[in-house]
Formats: C-alpha cells, sequence, structure tokens
C-alpha cells in the first residue's frame, strides 16, 4: 500500500511540474505579445506625430480596435490653427462624411432582415418618382445596384445640385433623370452620392421615419455612440469640435462649416475615434454586438461582397505589389493586402477627411479623423496595417507627400497678351441662364463689372473678369478648395445664347450644365441682402 501511495504521489507531483511549467509557458506568451503589442503601438504613436508635422495637417484623432478591444485612442495637434490650446482628443467631432453611407446600408440590412424589402426590390417600386437616363434602367435599378455605385453615372455626376444649395432630398433625387450616362448600367463603377441621398429616402418610406431619427434609434443609441451627430445644427451645443481646414499653396487656414443636411444618408454624419470604435466593433461581430443585434451575417456578407470591380492598374501594382483585387460592396470599399482582406471606406468633407477599416481575419479595426483637405490617411492607413500584417514596412510619407505637395499648389489664371475684347457690349452678357440639372444662374452688371451668381447655391458667386474674347475668369472664393475657372459664353445673332461654367477640381463638374440665357432677362437687378 506505501509503495502504491508513494508512486501516486509521484505521478501526481510531475503532473503539477507540468502543469505549472505550462502556465509559466502561457504567461510568457502572453507577456510577450502584451510586449510586442505595446512597442509596435508606440512605433505608430511616433510616426503619427511625425506625420502630422510633415503633412502640415492642424490636428487629427486616431483610434485602433484589436481583438474586441480598443487598444489605441489619442488625438494629435489643435482644433482650431489659430486657437493653439485647443487641442484635439480621442472625444474631438469630426464630420465623417461618406463614412456615413456603411450606416445607411446597415439600416437597409436591417429592413432587409425584417422583411420589409429585398436587396432586389426595385427602388422605383418604393419611390415612384425615382428616374434615370433609360426607362430599362429604371424599372430594373435594385437596392444592391443603388448602394453599389453601378448606376451607369459618372463619378459624383449630379453632386453639384445638392452641395451647398437650398434642394431638398427628394429635390435632389428627381433630378436624378436628367443625368448623362456615362457606362452601361452595371457594368462600371461611378461614385454616387445622390443614390445614397435615395437610400435615405427609402428608410423614410418604409419606416415613417427621417433618415437621421431611423439611424439614431436603430444604431447610435444601442451603440452607445452619445457623443455622435446627424446635422451640423446640433454643433451649436458642442465644445469640443475640430474646425475643417484647407491649405492652399504654403497657406492652412481655417474654413467655415458647410450644412450637409440635404445629404443625409450618404455624408451627413458627425463622430468622434471613441463613438466609432463601438461601430467598427459591432462590424467586426457581423452585426452583433453586447446582446443586440443589429443585423444578420447573411446581410453582412452582402454588404461586403463585391458588387462592381475596379481595374488594379499597373501603377497600382507597383506600389501596392500584394493587391489582387479592388472592388466595393455596400457602404464598403473591398481589396487585399498582405493576403487580407482589407474593408474600408474614406470620406471627404470640405476640409476634413476621415477612413475607417476592418480586418476581419486579424480581428482589427481602425479610423482615421484629419482636420484638413488631406490625403494624410493614406500614409496613416497603409503604416498602420503594415504595422498588424506585415514584417516590414516602407516610409509611406516619403512616397506620397509629393502628390499632395503638388495638388497644394494653386497658379492663377493669367490674362492672354494678345487677348481680344468681349465681343459684345458688356450688359448683352447679362441675363437669367437656365439647365434643367441644375436650375438657373444669374449674370449681372454691378459697378461697370459683370457677377455671376448661381442661384440656388449661394456659395457660387463670384466676379467676371476678362480672360480672352467672350471667356471670363471665375473664382468661387467662399469655397477657397477650388481653384479660379473659366466662364464661356456662346453667342449667336449679336446676343448670347449659353454659357458654360468650367472649374477643374476632382469633385465637382461644372460642364455638366448648359445654361441657356432665357428671353427678355437681360441686366436683371440684384437684390440686396
Amino acid at each position: 500500500m506505501k509503495t502504491l501511495s508513494l508512486c501516486f504521489i509521484n505521478k501526481n507531483n510531475k503532473m503539477q511540474i507540468k502543469y505549472r511549467f505550462i502556465g509559466v509557458l502561457i504567461f510568457l506568451f502572453v507577456t510577450s505579445v502584451s510586449f510586442a503589442q505595446t512597442a509596435r503601438l508606440d512605433s505608430l504613436d511616433a510616426y503619427f506625430q511625425r506625420s502630422l508635422a510633415l503633412w502640415d495637417v492642424p490636428g487629427m484623432a486616431i483610434a485602433i480596435v484589436k481583438d474586441d478591444s480598443l487598444v489605441f485612442a489619442k488625438g494629435y495637434g489643435v482644433k482650431n490653427i489659430e486657437k493653439k490650446r485647443q487641442k484635439v482628443d480621442a472625444n474631438t467631432l469630426f464630420p465623417i462624411a461618406s463614412n456615413t453611407k456603411a450606416f445607411t446600408a446597415a439600416a437597409l440590412a436591417r429592413l432587409v432582415d425584417q422583411g420589409k424589402l429585398t436587396w432586389d426590390t426595385k427602388v422605383v417600386d418604393i419611390l415612384p418618382y425615382f428616374n434615370l437616363y433609360d426607362p430599362y434602367v429604371t424599372a430594373h435599378f435594385t437596392i444592391v445596384d443603388l448602394l453599389s455605385h453601378r448606376s451607369g453615372l459618372e463619378t459624383f455626376s449630379g453632386d453639384l445640385i445638392w452641395y451647398g444649395t437650398t434642394y431638398s432630398r427628394e429635390e435632389v433625387v428627381r433630378k436624378l433623370g436628367y443625368l448623362k450616362q456615362k457606362y452601361e448600367f452595371r457594368t462600371h463603377f461611378g461614385y454616387s452620392n445622390i443614390m445614397y441621398i435615395a437610400a435615405g429616402e427609402i428608410i423614410k418610406k418604409l419606416t415613417g421615419k427621417p433618415w437621421e431619427q431611423y439611424i439614431q434609434e436603430e444604431f447610435l443609441n444601442p451603440l452607445g455612440m452619445k457623443q455622435t451627430l446627424t446635422s451640423i445644427k446640433q454643433l451649436t451645443k458642442k465644445s469640443n469640435v475640430t474646425k475643417p481646414h484647407n491649405k492652399v499653396n504654403d497657406e492652412v487656414f481655417p474654413i467655415e462649416f458647410m450644412n450637409w443636411d440635404n445629404i443625409s444618408g450618404a455624408g451627413a454624419l458627425i463622430s468622434n475615434v471613441t463613438d466609432m470604435s463601438y461601430w467598427l466593433r459591432m462590424q467586426l461581430h457581423e452585426g452583433a454586438y453586447k446582446g443586440h443585434t443589429y443585423f444578420s451575417p447573411e446581410q453582412n456578407l452582402m454588404m461586403k461582397s463585391p458588387h462592381i470591380n475596379h481595374v488594379v492598374s499597373k501603377g497600382y501594382r507597383h506600389y501596392w505589389p500584394s493587391t489582387h483585387f479592388r472592388a466595393y460592396g455596400m457602404g464598403w470599399g473591398l481589396n487585399d493586402y498582405h493576403g487580407r482582406e482589407i474593408i474600408s471606406h474614406s470620406g471627404g468633407y470640405d476640409g476634413i477627411i476621415s477612413f475607417s477599416c476592418l480586418v476581419p481575419e486579424e480581428n482589427l479595426g481602425f479610423v482615421i479623423l484629419t482636420n484638413s483637405n488631406s490625403s494624410l490617411y493614406n500614409s496613416l492607413k497603409n503604416r498602420i496595417l503594415d504595422a498588424f500584417l506585415a514584417k516590414d514596412t516602407i516610409d509611406w510619407n516619403q512616397l506620397l507627400l509629393p502628390y499632395q505637395q503638388k495638388n497644394d499648389r494653386r497658379v492663377p489664371i493669367a490674362i492672354r497678351p494678345d487677348a481680344t475684347k468681349p465681343s459684345l457690349d458688356l450688359v448683352k452678357y447679362t441675363g437669367i441662364f437656365s439647365d434643367p440639372i441644375y436650375g438657373n444662374v444669374m449674370v449681372s452688371m454691378e459697378d461697370d463689372k459683370l457677377k455671376l451668381q448661381m442661384l440656388r447655391t449661394a456659395l457660387f458667386s463670384s466676379d467676371l473678369s476678362p480672360f480672352d474674347g467672350d471667356t471670363m475668369i471665375v473664382e468661387f472664393k467662399k469655397v477657397p478648395s477650388l481653384p479660379q475657372g473659366k466662364v464661356f459664353f456662346y453667342t449667336k445673332d449679336k446676343d448670347v445664347e449659353y454659357l458654360i461654367i468650367d472649374v477643374p477640381n476632382p469633385d465637382f463638374d461644372f460642364t455638366e450644365f448648359k445654361f441657356m440665357k432665357m428671353k427678355g432677362t437681360d441686366n436683371p437687378k440684384v437684390k440686396k441682402q
């Protein structure tokens, strides 16, 4: 019995030693992972600090979520370049612009789960006034088409209908039928903000609640996104808010907020990195978070599957050789990088750029909010992805910053030395000019000078100065991100027949409009404000 008992004790001791050894190994492993994570985040923090100064951006905030924990949340720089003591922190509010689109897609996914529509439901069956360039396209245009930018329209087509205008959301959507087809239906990516405005109107029609109320009640409140806003008007009650900034040549300066309420589901939300971290975690959980289901895994897969593809160009492959596909789902862009699926979206508001990203296989997500019209986020997101997915990286600032610096340069339009005089008396260039897409433009005489005003957009007002013959220089100074442009007056029978505005820029196509002069409108009187 004693021998048996001794054997049992020895066996038991060996098992205890074995378990203790395993416990020590686990502790060492967890500790080493923790140290590695801290070192990685410290390295990123230093890179963020350097990048902010290099890119000449006043301020930004970044949050990183890993394995369902908020492992990093920090602000950098200042909210307003003219007020150096106002520092950005993790709770500073920024407009997130097109990152709003993922919320709108998620809202429709929730309605699909509830059986109120399907992804194949025809838009015109819900919004009878929805109309496009072709009757077949109008009749067959589905919810997936609406959210995946495959309408056949050119990227940003029609954005001047909503930008800074007095048009309501429904009025903007009703204008769609005037926009010209660029591509065959469902064959080419053409980014459309107006389609997401229409998506917001569908939510209103199906639920009886305006887009902002539905998003507030069904997503922001249950997620605990208590600081996130649905309208610029709500900023008057907030103090921890960034200021938008523009940079032209070497000058960085603050600009005023623009009201984007009429864009609703395409870009109206205002948030901070703390609140956005809850949104990222819910997305990484495929629509469920802390006992609340926002949408099913099936709808999550639909939103994050390719519905229209991009060409991965030679140039793109040169700088990102590990990327083999690029596509768009519904509210999210899709690509691969370092062998992992990347789900992301950027957002561009006047003087604010944002970016959110998910890497489901690594249970990783992050958000970047910057208060300048700068592509700094590109350098930062690549550095973050490299830190978590790759063994090495490159200096993305060195690669990408020169492109930004080139874009920041602005050269005024010079009057041609051999310029000819206008072919008509100046008063003949005045009048009300009309286009079915936009509406009316007024050209008037003030102090013997011509002045142009786009009547639906108070921001678009400019003196017209001579360039050459019947071409004038235009500059919308209230929108400093836009360069100078030209107004071309086309004459017939000793009068102006129509005018075309051309302001070269990556966001708005003024040449979509052909403003025909309305008879009997010469020398219109300007109402004093």
